[in-house]
């Protein structure tokens, strides 16, 4: 029976897919900064284990305790919503140690084992607002775009050891936690000189039916761990599959 380790399950993306997993039988790691087990369904085949991918020895600790894993998903993450003006570097920096600098430290730890095994996948769940510019986003996806080509090339790296690298790229997720995640971040508002464009972004998102679901990002990491023959690349949801078919198209 396989083992895989999924950061960030604490609600959204990572609580489905810890769920999606442990539905088909494999052995659930599932870790957040505060383990609730209440989250997620009573199970000899799951272990919660605290984690912040921030902290390097909090890393080491959870590894250590997981012990063997086939495959690392590497889901947690923070949002931030605003104009660059509004965004002050403390919360940049915040935002990188969190989205770019986590699953790197993650990848780094676990990446031993599975290179001397000859096998393993890792899945980086990263956006796509990587695949369109979209306005009051450009540090949260600058945090998102760094780790897709720090995957790409990570796969170039892994091939040799038999070892995969994925991208999942959700797009935008309204039952999700993102926004209540977004919010400490935001504190002091939008500036006054980006209010218009703040209220128009929001407007249109209110007019847009096409989103991403928990369970369309659960399928797709299930994909990357489980078909040695899919695509670096793998989008989730309905908006981003549009998003990443325009991008083909303008290719």
């Amino acid at each position: 029976m396989k083992t895989v380790l999924i950061t960030g399950c604490s609600s959204g993306f990572g609580l489905d897919t810890a769920r999606y997993f442990l539905a088909r039988g494999w052995n659930v790691i599932a870790t957040m900064r505060t383990p609730r087990a209440e989250r997620l369904p009573a199970s000899e085949h799951l272990r919660l284990l605290a984690l912040d991918v921030t902290d390097a020895e909090s890393i080491r600790q959870a590894v250590a305790a997981a012990g063997p894993i086939d495959v690392l998903v590497n889901n947690a993450g923070i949002g931030v919503l605003n104009a660059l003006e509004g965004t002050s570097m403390d919360v940049a920096r915040e935002v990188f140690e969190t989205n770019t600098l986590g699953p790197i430290a993650m990848t780094r730890a676990v990446l031993p084992q599975l290179r001397e095994r000859k096998a393993g996948v890792v899945v980086n769940v990263t956006s796509s607002v990587t695949l369109k510019a979209l306005p009051l986003l450009s540090v949260y996806t600058a945090s998102k775009a760094a780790v897709n080509a720090f995957t790409e090339s990570l796969a170039l790296e892994l091939k040799p050891f038999g070892v995969r690298a994925h991208l999942v790229l959700p797009g935008r997720a309204p039952e999700t936690r993102f926004g209540e995640n977004a919010q400490p971040r935001m504190r002091d508002g939008f500036p006054a000189p980006y209010a218009a464009l703040a209220q128009d972004v929001f407007a249109e998102w209110a007019q847009s039916t096409a989103v991403t679901h928990s369970r369309d990002v659960a399928e797709a990491v299930w994909r990357a761990a489980t078909d040695p023959g899919c695509p670096m690349r793998l989008p989730a949801g309905e908006d981003a599959l549009a998003l990443a078919e325009a991008d083909t198209a303008e290719a």
